[in-house]
């Protein structure tokens, strides 16, 4: 559904007189629309005309086939009302080209959550994931400036083959632990803990720290009930609070000392919750984009023939998996600096709208000039403008050398039920799998070769670490 206005049409009056987030014909502006929430009550997102609620981005049916909720969305135009929690409404952008404007113009539109969480039961699910900090995603101007520098410069201190040698042993400390069972749930043994491992290291804490850390994220995405939410929240907190005062006591070559250090002089509350935040961004989004690109991996036979040789790799995998299911699919919460006439809807200053990387995304033909082997990369899946993420290609390194490790170890590796069985995690705000069961040979230590190096002190990429097998099954009946 297109704006009802002509090109060059002047915009109905502001909200005054039409109901926030609701696009108004102007022969209609005059009187307040029926039930409009800016007349009568608190702020929400306004009604579709075939549906008098917003369209929820949570529960099963949403988890299950978010691409169908999208195009629902569609028929709103490039806005669609939404609620992405019990009571707890926003606007969300579907239309990528619209998305594109919002997140490059940081002179409408702020990052300041503040006066929107007035608004909003400060036990809501969602208030983790939402709540205002004094960090790089919920900051402007100067102070956005000094603290992406503080993160971007302390990230680029990591070398690169010093980051592909930490996954390497992250990889096989893991798959040391499942890979005589011939048996993994690929979410909870290995995409889930790659990540933790990764960052405890690069933050200078040890493994031990690892299992809070994955309780404490798990539990601010899924938000499953204010309860569970505030003590994630609160879990989470406490983590960053001892690794910075670990730090504080003892620096080491790691990125919490690097960002302390940083000439930009963070404050420690600043410095912790930067911390807060590139610890859950680096994290669980990770954990879903490795989970989700080895199950598009295991269930396409042109991903398969990739384990022993075939035309697709690790990388059109990845491509795909950001074009189609972004590990977040909907976020990058923005605050309009005024009321706002935005494709066709009013929006009101003050008022949540996200950007939807998926629904954006899905407008384009992903089996064409976006498909497998394009390396297009104007996907929406790392946001962009002022606030794209900073530290993309050490993810993408992550992730890809993590899959490569598991598929040269493990090469004849299958999905142990059918592509249909898969189930998705409930939330507004990712695209995360369930679990991912997967069957394969059972390699033990005593096969030199067919499996990871027993001395995790040793590097993975030492001359004398016998090479991974790289011989597979003959494809398996499933496939």
């Amino acid at each position: 559904m297109t704006s009802p206005y002509e090109p060059g049409a002047a915009p109905p009056p502001p909200p005054s007189s039409a109901c926030p987030g609701q696009a108004v014909p102007p022969s209609e502006a005059a009187a307040p629309p029926p039930g409009c929430p800016a007349h009568a009550g608190p702020p929400r997102a306004a009604a579709h005309p075939e549906a008098h609620a917003p369209v929820k981005l949570y529960g099963p049916d949403f988890a299950a086939d978010p691409h169908r909720i999208y195009a629902r969305l569609r028929q709103y135009g490039a806005v669609a009302p939404v609620e992405i929690a019990p009571e707890v409404p926003a606007l969300l952008v579907t239309d990528y080209r619209a998305a594109l404007e919002l997140l490059n113009d940081d002179a409408t539109w702020s990052k300041d959550s503040r006066a929107w969480m007035q608004t909003v039961p400060a036990d809501s699910p969602v208030m983790p994931m939402l709540h205002w900090r004094p960090n790089v995603f919920y900051s402007d101007g100067p102070a956005h400036v000094r603290y992406r520098d503080a993160i971007v410069d302390s990230f680029r201190l990591v070398e690169p083959h010093e980051l592909r040698a930490r996954v390497h042993d992250a990889a096989d400390t893991l798959i040391r632990r499942f890979g005589d069972r011939g048996e993994a749930d690929l979410i909870a043994d290995y995409a889930r803990l790659i990540p933790l491992l990764m960052f405890n290291t690069l933050f200078g804490l040890p493994d031990s720290y690892s299992d809070r850390l994955i309780a404490a994220i798990a539990g601010m995405m899924e938000g499953n009930s204010p309860e569970e939410a505030t003590a994630a929240n609160e879990a989470y907190t406490q983590y960053i609070m001892e690794l910075v005062g670990a730090k504080k006591a003892q620096r080491g070559p790691d990125l919490t000392s690097w960002m302390m250090d940083h000439a930009n002089d963070l404050s420690d509350e600043e410095l912790i919750h930067n911390i807060i935040l590139v610890m859950g961004a680096g994290n669980e989004p990770l954990a879903n984009l490795i989970g989700n690109a080895l199950a598009r991996m295991l269930s396409d036979d042109r991903y398969y023939n990739t384990v022993s040789g075939g035309a697709l790799t690790v990388h059109d995998a990845i491509n795909e998996v950001l074009w189609n299911d972004p590990p977040m699919a909907n976020y990058s919460a923005h605050f309009p600096v005024r009321d706002v006439f935005f494709h066709g809807t009013w929006v009101r200053a003050g008022q949540l709208v996200m950007v939807s990387y998926a629904a954006a995304n899905s407008q384009f033909d992903t089996t064409g000039a976006h498909g497998p082997g394009s390396g297009s990369g104007s996907h929406l899946a790392w946001a962009a403008g002022p606030h794209a993420c900073p530290v993309k290609r050490h993810a993408l390194l992550i992730a890809i050398t993590a899959i490569e490790r598991l598929t040269a170890w493990l090469s004849d590796i299958e999905l142990a039920v059918t592509p249909a069985e898969l189930t998705w995690r409930n939330g507004a705000f990712h695209r995360a799998l369930a679990a991912l069961p997967a069957r394969f040979t059972p390699i033990t230590p005593d096969q030199a070769g067919a499996t990871p190096w027993q001395n995790s002190d040793r590097s993975p990429s030492s001359s004398t670490r016998p090479a991974p097998t790289s011989t597979a099954k003959e494809t398996a009946s499933a496939h």
